[in-house]
Order: structure tokens, then C-alpha cells, then sequence
């Protein structure tokens, strides 16, 4: 009863190309492959009527693309499980879209290669972000139940291994168990293992999403001047949110957001104006990923920049007269943040140790992640895995493999040492805070 090995079961996932809802024959293959090594399987798919009333998503089912989206799971079980706690150790199947233009190979046929410094390196998309940190997680588990069968370890407890869907799309998966549990089991803490450089995360950030629709009158080319050109109405708008980040990024602090130098950053991602060359461009939609601080609420951040915007619209004669719109589209990322004193992050912390890993210290992340549905339904959950988020949506993604076989390594730690075989501090004590988690 085995699974691939690392690099083979790693190969595999990223020969698939999970984008734009496709991750059901990757799922399907990773369950049966869990349920031949002896996993006990689980499979749900998120319910858009349910989803509908979470923060996270539209508030229209119709525009939650859930269905054939399945999500699954493999539970391996030690001595008397009830008696003990249950680690979930999550990953999403789902990638962003490849852009093959600027990819120096096909992005769904991973290559092996060298760094500069001679380490070894996989290539392809969904190697950071996240199916080789998916693959370490199943082998943490493996690792984990081979200790216990071998008679090293004595155990009790559950480890729970998730490949959820959808989580670029505001976690689908991943809210869809927060909220109703696929497990006829409580959940005691989580691992959700993002590419985190090999260091503990203990806050991630929110984003809201919003879109910017101006109005402005079309004229031709020629006599440019009887119209009203978008473009400008937009840069006064652009500058002014500039400015609230930088003001923001001021005034907002947190601890582990120190080390950026624009730690709740926005950015415009997509702008389309006009409709011919020609022609005076006379309307404009522009869409704004905002960051939202640990602390903060999407509501909160969201009403200062509408605010900003009004005070530009006020200043504006035309604006006045012909009022942006304002709305929000698409997902939510709340912000998620947990007590860095959790079980959870001790175990971790002592995991890297042992594995000669030194910058234990928690830190935030500016993106956000699906430990916040867990975080919201009171699951401690800490971040943590292989792999530089730079690499993520980039093209030619890359991992070294060797911190992907650090990270199984310490992920099985983390979860033995969470368990209580081996005791948080890694000296081989129990350590009375775990009976403090409740199960």
C-alpha cells in the first residue's frame, strides 16, 4: 500500500492542468491513488447556495463556478484516534492560467533542471503554487504512519491530508469544509502549506476586489476636443489611491508586516478604455485588487476607498455630474491571523529546528490563503511550505526540490509532535498546553 514516490507523485500532479475549474480528473487520480496506499477517502463539492452567505463570494449562486469541482481527502488514523487530536494538512490542486508566450517551455510538462548553484529545480506551473507542497504533504503523512507501524512511535490521533478546489477563486474548497465538515470528526488544528520560503506564517492578508466604471463622451480623433478622454479622469483616480496606500501603509501597522515596504498594497490590474483609435476614449473599466490588514475588516478598507473616491468626484466638475461606479466583483479574501503561542505554531517551530531550519520567528504573508476559513471556524491553522511566492502565477515556475524534501520532513514532525509522540518542545516531553486545545 504505497503511494508515487515525492518527485513521481509531484511529476504527475503537475502534468495536469487544473485551471479554469478543471481539477476533478487530478482530484479523482489523487483520491484513487490515496485509497490504494490505505487512506480512508473523503469527496465533497462546494454547495454555491451555501457559499452564497459567506463573505468571500458573490452574493449571487449563480456566479460561484462550483459544480464538477471536486475537492478530496485522505485520513490516515493512529492507536485510538478519538482519544487524540486531528491535524489537517491542506493544499489546493487548482493553478492560474499559463500565459505559453512567455514560458520557455510548455508550462504543464515539468522539466528538471539545475539553479546556478547547482541545486536541483522542477519547473512547471503549480510547482510553487501548490501541487509539489500537496505531494510533500501526502508523504508527510505516509512518513508518519510507517514511523507508527515500525513501532517507533505510539500515537493517537488523525492526520487529514486535503487537495481542495478553487482556491485561486476564493477558496471553494476549502470554505465548503470549513463551514460543514465533509469529516465525522472534530478538526484540532491545520497546516495549510503555501509557499511560505520554509517559515511559519501566522498572518495572511485580505484583498478586496473592486471594479471602476467611468464615463466620459466620445469624439472623433480629429476634434479631440469635443470630447471627454477617460484617461486622464482616471490617472487624478489612480493618484489618489496611490496616496491612500502610501498613507495607509503609514498609518496601518502590524509586527510581522515590518520587513514590506508596502505591506497592504494595491494594485490595477486590468484597465480597458475606449473603443477605437480614433476615437476619444469615452468610457473606461478598470479592476483594483486592495490589501485589508490582519485586523482590519474588507468593509472598513473598502469605505475608506470609496471615500477617497468621492472626495476626487467632488473636486471634479465632470466627475461630479457623471459619478463613477464603484462596485465590488468577484472573490474576497478576508484577513487571518492566530496567537503565535497556538500548539499548532509551537510544533512547527520545534519541527524546523530539529531540521536545522533557524528563522523560526512568525511572520505575515501579503497574500491571502485558505487558512482563513479554518481560522473563522475556529481551527488554528499556520502556513507553511516550500517554495518563494514570487514564483507563483510567474511563468516558468520553479521550486527547489530540496525544500520541498525539507518540507515533508517537517511537516510529518510537526504533525507527530502535535499528536504528542514526540512532545512540542522536541525533547521527547509531553508539554501540558496541547490539553489545552479542545477536540
Amino acid at each position: 500500500m504505497t503511494v508515487p514516490d515525492l518527485r513521481d507523485l509531484t511529476t504527475r500532479l503537475c502534468e495536469f492542468e487544473t485551471t479554469d475549474g478543471a481539477e476533478a480528473p487530478a482530484a479523482e487520480w489523487l483520491r484513487d491513488r490515496l485509497a490504494d496506499a490505505g487512506f480512508e477517502t473523503y469527496t465533497w463539492e462546494a454547495d454555491p447556495e451555501r457559499l452564497a452567505g459567506h463573505p468571500s463570494f458573490p452574493d449571487d449562486p449563480a456566479a460561484i463556478d462550483a459544480t464538477g469541482r471536486p475537492s478530496v481527502a485522505g485520513v490516515v488514523e493512529f492507536g485510538d484516534p478519538d482519544a487524540g487530536r486531528t491535524i489537517v494538512l491542506n493544499g489546493h490542486l487548482d493553478v492560474v492560467p499559463a500565459d505559453d508566450d512567455l514560458w520557455t517551455s510548455d508550462p504543464f510538462d515539468p522539466v528538471w533542471g539545475e539553479a546556478d548553484d547547482g541545486a536541483e529545480t522542477l519547473t512547471c506551473r503549480g510547482a510553487v503554487d501548490m501541487k509539489a507542497a500537496v505531494a510533500a504533504c501526502v508523504h508527510a503523512a505516509v512518513d508518519l504512519r510507517e514511523a507508527v507501524g515500525s513501532g517507533d512511535l505510539d500515537l493517537d490521533g488523525r492526520v487529514v491530508v486535503e487537495a481542495v478546489a478553487g482556491e485561486e477563486e476564493g477558496g471553494l474548497g476549502a470554505a465548503a469544509a470549513a463551514l460543514d465538515s465533509p469529516y465525522p470528526f472534530d478538526r484540532d488544528a491545520g497546516l495549510v502549506a503555501e509557499p511560505t520560503e520554509l517559515r511559519p506564517v501566522t498572518a495572511t492578508e485580505g484583498t478586496v476586489m473592486k471594479r471602476l466604471r467611468i464615463a466620459g463622451r466620445s469624439a472623433h480623433a480629429a476634434t479631440r476636443w469635443n470630447g471627454v478622454d477617460t484617461l486622464p479622469l482616471f490617472e487624478r483616480i489612480r493618484g489618489a489611491f496611490t496616496e491612500l496606500e502610501a498613507e495607509r501603509c503609514e498609518r496601518v501597522t502590524h509586527p510581522l508586516y515590518e520587513a514590506f515596504d508596502v505591506p497592504w498594497p494595491i494594485v490595477c490590474g486590468r484597465v480597458e478604455a475606449g473603443s477605437w483609435a480614433s476615437t476619444v476614449p469615452g468610457t473606461l473599466t478598470a479592476e483594483w485588487r486592495i490589501g485589508v490588514a490582519p485586523g482590519e475588516t474588507v468593509d472598513e478598507v473598502e469605505a475608506a476607498f470609496e471615500t477617497r473616491l468621492a472626495e476626487v468626484v467632488a473636486d471634479d466638475d465632470w466627475l461630479s455630474e457623471h459619478p463613477p461606479e464603484f462596485d465590488r466583483f468577484s472573490i474576497m479574501f478576508e484577513p487571518a491571523e492566530i496567537d503565535a503561542d497556538e500548539p499548532v505554531v509551537r510544533s512547527l517551530q520545534a519541527a524546523m529546528t530539529d531540521s536545522g531550519l533557524s528563522d523560526t520567528a512568525p511572520t505575515g504573508a501579503t497574500y491571502g490563503a485558505d487558512n482563513r476559513h479554518y481560522i473563522a471556524a475556529g481551527i488554528p491553522t499556520v502556513v507553511f511550505g516550500p517554495g518563494n511566492i514570487d514564483q507563483a502565477h510567474f511563468p516558468d515556475e520553479t521550486i527547489r526540490w530540496a525544500d520541498v524534501e525539507t518540507a515533508r520532513d517537517v511537516i510529518r514532525d510537526t504533525a507527530e509532535r502535535f499528536l504528542g509522540g514526540n512532545g512540542i518542545d522536541g525533547r521527547g516531553e509531553a508539554n501540558a498546553r496541547q490539553n489545552d486545545v479542545p477536540r
